[in-house]
């Protein structure tokens, strides 16, 4: 479900797509026609993304640029995906084993002592289609207008978007504005819960009857809704034959429902033990801006890549992103791109690891560790050859690792000794080939 995979598990993927997608399209460039095949360039990939004892992904790309001409083009990108493994609900480690219900209410499972609860059930398949075409609309005017498909088990998401840019200074400066639009449906398994719900448990009922009809009144829908509306301003300027420089500002509103079904906090007594587990809440709309700043640079026959990227929203979630690639040639027709990125935030301000028995339950609250305070790097390298005919084969094997932290709670002391904040470790392998 798309919902629960918006933490580190689709960052990472996104970034290993726009990496591997981006890295092929400029060797296709420097490829000329002859990487062309009746006017189409092809790029395509497969990766694999693993955390250790988590989620594991598989996803083929397939991205596809047609030139029909006078600068016309037509851009189709497919992406399939499945997930599989398991996921945090949100619950904290305790001294004891647990036991919690499936999201579908059907089943249970049970986490061992001193454990991150985990619900080992996660599987999903995604299948997404982008599409977009781009002419000139006059001499300095260019056009971009697009649509965006992706359907999985339980989310549906439509979106429409275009981009209008206007050159300047002998088109070496471009103004470009865009906007964008997407409508998400969502349909959990197991409905949706009510704020502050508790977990129910079949042992807890006189009969399977009497815990559906509990189990069903604890859900306030089968489905819901959110929307999206985005709209980005950017500025590209070639300060000299060898330096490209691109400044973005983009503000985006999601209305809707923004929550997690699946995740849960837990209300624990003065020494730590829980009493319960209640559904997360969170607000119904969130505001986020962000400025993005990128260089690339053609050194003595590299290429230097820095971008830099500044978010922050209205539930107080600020983060930093600094990401480096450099590609230098090897022996022949080979070249080697070493990659690092750093990726820092602050807590959403109702982020809580855990609730107070005896406290007033808050207006929102959430233990998902992907809105607390965090750190995060990935390092790795892409090595390619450019083949005959500029075709380009390239693997790239990257290293990924999230250290959640303790944003300042005092921990009761059954929980002092137990890894509430546990590092998330991931490898990325993928391998593509456009031509």
């Amino acid at each position: 479900m798309q919902l629960s995979k918006t933490g580190s598990i689709s960052a990472a993927l996104a970034a290993a797509t726009c990496t591997l997608l981006s890295g092929n399209a400029v060797a296709a460039d420097s490829s000329k026609t002859d990487a062309l095949i009746e006017g189409w360039q092809f790029n395509s990939a497969l990766l694999y993304y693993g955390e250790t004892d988590r989620v594991k992904a598989a996803e083929a790309i397939l991205s596809a640029r047609g030139d029909f001409g006078d600068d016309k083009f037509l851009n189709l990108n497919l992406v399939l995906d499945t997930l599989t493994g398991a996921s945090a609900t949100g619950a904290v480690a305790q001294p004891d084993a647990q036991t919690f219900t499936r999201p579908s209410g059907a089943g249970s499972y049970t986490t061992a002592a001193g454990a991150t609860p985990l619900d080992d059930t996660f599987h999903d398949t995604r299948v997404q289609l982008d599409a977009s075409w781009e002419q000139p609309l006059s001499s300095n005017y260019r056009g971009t207008v697009g649509g965006h498909f992706s359907k999985e088990y339980d989310y549906l998401s439509l979106g429409i978007n275009g981009n209008i840019a206007r050159d300047f200074n002998h088109k070496n400066t471009t103004l470009s504005v865009g906007t964008a639009f997407s409508h998400d449906s969502i349909n959990p398994e197991g409905g949706i819960p009510s704020a502050f719900t508790p977990m129910l448990f079949r042992n807890n009922f006189a009969s399977e009857n009497a815990y559906q009809q509990a189990f069903d009144g604890s859900r306030r829908t089968d489905s819901d809704t959110k929307t999206t509306a985005e709209l980005l301003f950017g500025v590209t300027q070639i300060i000299n034959p060898n330096w490209l420089m691109q400044l973005n500002y983009s503000i985006a509103k999601a209305d809707g429902y923004l929550s997690d079904p699946f995740k849960v906090l837990s209300v624990v007594n003065n020494n730590g033990i829980t009493q319960q587990n209640l559904y997360e809440q969170r607000p119904d709309a969130r505001t986020k801006q962000s400025l993005y700043w990128q260089n690339k640079w053609h050194l003595s026959g590299s290429y230097l890549d820095l971008s830099y990227r500044y978010m922050w929203d209205d539930w107080s979630l600020n983060s930093h992103t600094a990401d480096a690639r450099w590609r230098f040639p090897l022996a022949g027709n080979w070249y080697i791109e070493p990659h690092a990125r750093y990726y820092t935030q602050d807590e959403a301000e109702f982020y809580q690891p855990f609730l107070s028995e005896g406290m007033p339950l808050p207006a929102f609250a959430s233990a998902d560790y992907r809105i607390g305070q965090m750190d995060a790097y990935t390092v790795g390298a892409k090595v390619g050859t450019v083949l005959d005919g500029g075709h380009d084969f390239a693997v790239r094997l990257e290293y990924y690792q999230q250290n959640p932290n303790n944003p300042g709670v005092e921990l009761p002391d059954a929980l002092k000794n137990l890894e509430l904040f546990g590092d998330v470790k991931a490898v990325m392998l993928q391998v593509s080939y456009s031509f």
